[in-house]
C-alpha cells in the first residue's frame, strides 16, 4: 500500500473527537453555534466569530494552541478543547489554557472589571472524574458557607462515557462513535459524514494529515539545529552573537533558552 492509500486509510478512522478532524470542523460557525447551544443549554446562542487552533503566547513561559476559540454575541470567550488520551493532568490544562486565553485578550491596562469572561470546554472520550456523568460544572465555591461565588471564569467538562441520555451524551456520541450520526444534531452529522464518507472530503483530511507530518519533520530539522548551536555557545566553539545570528534570535533569547536546555 502506497503511503498516500494509507493516510487515506487513516483519514477515515477520524472523528470530531480526533484534532484533526475537529480542526476542520470548527472553521465553520454554523458547527460550533450547534455544538455549543448543546453544552451550553441555550437554543438561543450565536456566535460572532471562530478560530480554530488559536495560538495564545506567553512570553515568560510555555505557549499554548488552542483547538477552538469562539466569542459569543454576549462578549464571553469559549475555549473548546477535545482530547482522547487520559495522559495528563487535565484539570491544570484547563486551568493554565483559561489563564493564558484571558492573558491574550487582555490589554494592559484594563481595570479587573473589564477582564473579558472566559469559559474553557474541555471534551473527552474518558470520564474525567468517574462519576458516570457526562457533564460537568465546576464552581468556585465559598468552603465555609456553600456559595457558588463567579469571577469571570467557567469551566465545563464533558466526556462521551458518562452515556446518560442526555442530549449532551448524544452528542458526544457522534463525536466519538464511528457510525453514529444523529439527526438532532444535523450540521455536525453532515460535517462528519463529509469528512469521513465523501471523496471531496477524504482528499482534504488526507492533504491536512500529509501536511502536519511534513511540518512536524522540518521542526524536528530546526529543533536538532538549536540543539547543536547551544551546545556549540556552551562549549565555546561559537560565540553567543555568532549563535544568536544563526538561529534567528536576540542574544537575550538565545542565552535564556540555553540555560533551559543546558542548566548551569
Amino acid at each position: 500500500m502506497s503511503n498516500k492509500a494509507k493516510i487515506r486509510e487513516e483519514a477515515k478512522k477520524l472523528n470530531p473527537i480526533d484534532n484533526l478532524m475537529f480542526q476542520k470542523m470548527a472553521e465553520e460557525v454554523v458547527f460550533c453555534e450547534e455544538i455549543l447551544r448543546v453544552f451550553l443549554s441555550d437554543p438561543n446562542l450565536t456566535i460572532l466569530d471562530t478560530t480554530p487552533q488559536y495560538f495564545g503566547t506567553n512570553l515568560q513561559g510555555r505557549s499554548v494552541i488552542l483547538d477552538a476559540k469562539c466569542i459569543l454575541s454576549s462578549g464571553k470567550q469559549i475555549n473548546i478543547e477535545v482530547q482522547k488520551a487520559n495522559d495528563d493532568n487535565h484539570q491544570k490544562r484547563v486551568r493554565y489554557n483559561g489563564a493564558i486565553l484571558t492573558t491574550n485578550l487582555t490589554d494592559p491596562g484594563t481595570k479587573f472589571e473589564q477582564v473579558p469572561d472566559v469559559c474553557v470546554i474541555f471534551l473527552s472520550e474518558f470520564d474525567l472524574f468517574k462519576e458516570n456523568h457526562s457533564l460537568y460544572h465546576i464552581d468556585r465555591v465559598i468552603r465555609e458557607t456553600g456559595k457558588v461565588v463567579e469571577n469571570g471564569f467557567e469551566e465545563i467538562y464533558i466526556n462521551a462515557k458518562g452515556n446518560d441520555g442526555s442530549e449532551v451524551s448524544e452528542l458526544m456520541q457522534v463525536f466519538t462513535n464511528d457510525t453514529t450520526y444523529n439527526n438532532k444534531f444535523p450540521i455536525t452529522s453532515d460535517r462528519k459524514r463529509r469528512y469521513k464518507q465523501t471523496e471531496e472530503g477524504q482528499k482534504e483530511m488526507s492533504e491536512l494529515i500529509e501536511k502536519i507530518r511534513n511540518e512536524g519533520k522540518l521542526e524536528g530539522k530546526l529543533e536538532g539545529k538549536l540543539e547543536t548551536l547551544y551546545s556549540l555557545v556552551k562549549q565555546g566553539l561559537l560565540s553567543l552573537t555568532e549563535g544568536a545570528i544563526q538561529a534567528n534570535m536576540t542574544e537575550e533569547s538565545f542565552q535564556k533558552n540555553m540555560n533551559k536546555m543546558f542548566p548551569v
